[in-house]
């Protein structure tokens, strides 16, 4: 397994465009224009308010480093650094002269096991392997030029799914859930003493009550974490447990696919509801909703009580109309599945897919004329066509909220 293919496909979705953004690229060119002028160099920086961990100094920590560098196939040198700090912390430092550095706060390196600094090294390197840096987050948010809100949230967005591919790449190094899962428990809470035992469950409880709180409120998650560029911990740990259990750990484990919309439920708590969200892509989303929704509920030639009872919830009280153009919908079909294609990522064209079956479900059953338009919208959707079969045959009872 490389490290390529653990890579989260949200976190490579979402880089793809931001890249392509005039504000990514000036940021980009100004930086790259501050080194040329020979801006004080990292590694100077580095040698003179740190101290460089040789081999001989820190001989496990070396040991782990090329350990994890092997696995995720990182032939540039690496030099390590420790800094004098009461707070846990790491960075991986944009390489320089041909070396990457990695730094360690002094209380992290003197808290963490071997196994727990095996995951902290695998994530920071795994910054690196998947050219995190190219789209400087920090630069963007704070920098001096206020960037529009929308482009605001698509970085915070995408820098919690650069963090779970960096998570991926510290677990597959470690091949320790409940090591990762420790270092994640002291990252959060700062707690390494013999007072308080760590419980793997009982943290990742968190996950469901959080859920739980959301859906007693009829909230979404609060604007201050849709600007959060971590994942909150506990979601990391849950997110690194369905990795764990996917077929990209173990053999027989659960297909890629269920993997990556289970993270995304997970990343869920944190963004606003694309019901609720002004972003293109919740825009996109909405519109494709709305029309496939009163399509596929009039696929037999006729929407039930239920079927606008479900519609509602989604779009509100009183929303659904009787002189809704469904002829004109139909036409405007292939345009407003091509806008989810251009805007949104396969696993969130998915996730439109199942709240599209699940509302036809509602009113007890799909008929044959309701699949056959649901499959059409999978297909402009680029969506696999038989995750309509999954999603109307599965009686699990999902538990699914609109993201």
């Amino acid at each position: 397994m490389s490290a390529a293919l653990i890579r989260s496909s949200h976190d490579t979705a979402l880089a793809e465009k931001l890249a392509q953004t005039p504000e990514v690229i000036a940021i980009q060119q100004q930086i790259a224009q501050m080194e040329a002028q020979g801006v004080q160099s990292v590694r100077r920086r580095l040698l003179s308010t740190s101290v460089r961990l040789s081999p001989v100094m820190a001989p496990s920590l070396s040991r782990i480093a090329q350990d994890c560098a092997e696995k995720l196939g990182v032939t540039i040198p690496i030099e390590l650094y420790a800094y004098s700090s009461p707070h846990f912390n790491a960075a991986c430092v944009k390489p320089e002269e041909g070396r990457l550095f990695i730094m360690f706060s002094s209380s992290l390196l003197d808290s963490f096991d071997e196994e727990e600094l095996r995951f902290v090294m695998g994530h920071e390197l795994g910054h690196f392997v998947y050219q995190h840096h190219d789209i400087p987050v920090g630069y963007l948010l704070k920098g001096k030029t206020s960037i529009p809100p929308d482009l605001a949230l698509r970085l915070t967005s995408w820098s919690r799914y650069a963090e779970i591919s960096a998570d991926r790449a510290g677990a597959f190094c470690t091949q320790n859930l409940h090591a990762v899962a420790r270092a994640l428990f002291k990252l959060a809470s700062g707690v390494t003493s013999t007072a308080v035992r760590f419980n793997l469950d009982d943290f990742l409880s968190q996950v469901d009550d959080m859920q739980i709180t959301d859906e007693q409120s009829g909230s979404s998650a609060s604007a201050e974490d849709w600007f959060s560029t971590h994942p909150f911990s506990p979601l990391r740990v849950k997110a690194l447990q369905l990795f764990h259990h996917s077929e990209l750990m173990m053999k027989g484990g659960a297909a890629q696919m269920d993997l990556e919309m289970g993270v995304e439920g997970l990343m869920g708590l944190m963004e606003p509801s694309y019901l609720e969200s002004r972003t293109e892509s919740a825009l996109a989303m909405r519109h494709l909703l709305f029309a496939g929704a009163l399509l596929v509920a009039d696929a037999d030639g006729g929407i039930s009580p239920n079927e606008i009872a479900v519609f509602e919830q989604f779009f509100g009280r009183y929303k659904y109309r009787e002189d809704f153009n469904l002829q004109k919908l139909k036409q405007e079909l292939p345009k407003r599945a091509a806008q989810v294609v251009k805007h949104v990522t396969q696993p969130r064209r998915i996730q439109l897919i199942r709240d599209l079956c699940l509302m036809a479900k509602a009113d007890g059953g799909v008929t044959h004329a309701e699949i056959v338009v649901l499959k059409e919208i999978s297909h402009r959707l680029e969506v696999p066509v038989l995750v309509v079969d999954t999603f109307i045959n599965d009686s699990s009872g999902i538990d699914w909220v609109a993201e």
